[in-house]
């Protein structure tokens, strides 16, 4: 099958998007807006940028139905602070929560029962049911399209504290069993790490 975006409404473009990159590691993002009101959402379109300095980014997408910018977003750009927490099994259900759209009022942690903590460098708060969080300061929004439905952005921030819970920390690497990762697929779909292998790479090829 070829398949030319051009050509089709983008809401094809999506399906087959989150029907093909997968698994994807989820962004539970935390903000805090310049009215002091709390926010958490998740997003999947999440990965590493670097190490040197630690960056990551995600990418929060305009609202189907309008093309409006999310809370998080608006927090992000008003505040260049947030806070990513990693999703495990445990609080699926209540991240899930969080996805829904609420009025910039309201306060995500109240309703799904999660649990503010402390930062130590920024103001917004992490999950303490998360144990991986990262503290981050703002590097760079990029948009991307032209602001219609579908179209949406890049958010790089640098990792400035890292917070990472004693149980999942073992001989300077993080324990995948303990941590219990989630990703997302397509639809409602979710995925845990159940099967894992190893295949080492050489870092030069032989001479």
């Amino acid at each position: 099958m070829l398949f030319d975006p051009a050509e089709h409404p983008f809401q094809e473009s999506h399906k087959l998007m989150i029907g093909s990159i997968v698994p994807r590691p989820i962004a539970f993002v935390s903000t805090i807006s310049k009215n002091g009101i709390l926010n958490l959402a998740p997003f999947s379109y999440f990965n590493g940028v670097c190490s040197n300095p630690p960056t990551i980014m995600f990418a929060p997408g305009r609202r189907g139905y309008d093309g409006g910018i999310k809370d998080t977003l608006q927090n992000i750009q008003d505040t260049h602070e947030f806070v990513v927490n990693i999703v495990s099994e445990g609080f699926v259900d209540q991240m899930v929560t969080c996805a829904t759209d609420f009025d910039p009022t309201i306060n995500e942690f109240d309703e799904s029962g999660l649990t503010p903590g402390p930062s130590q460098k920024v103001k917004p708060p992490l999950v303490q049911e998360s144990q991986i969080s990262f503290e981050c300061k703002l590097y760079q929004v990029v948009e991307v399209g032209d602001g219609s439905p579908g179209s949406g952005f890049v958010v790089m921030g640098i990792i400035v504290m890292f917070h990472i819970d004693d149980g999942v920390y073992e001989n300077g690497r993080i324990n995948l069993e303990k941590l219990n990762p989630v990703g997302r697929l397509a639809g409602n779909n979710y995925t845990k790490i159940t099967n894992i292998f190893e295949s080492i790479r050489k870092i030069k090829p032989d001479k």
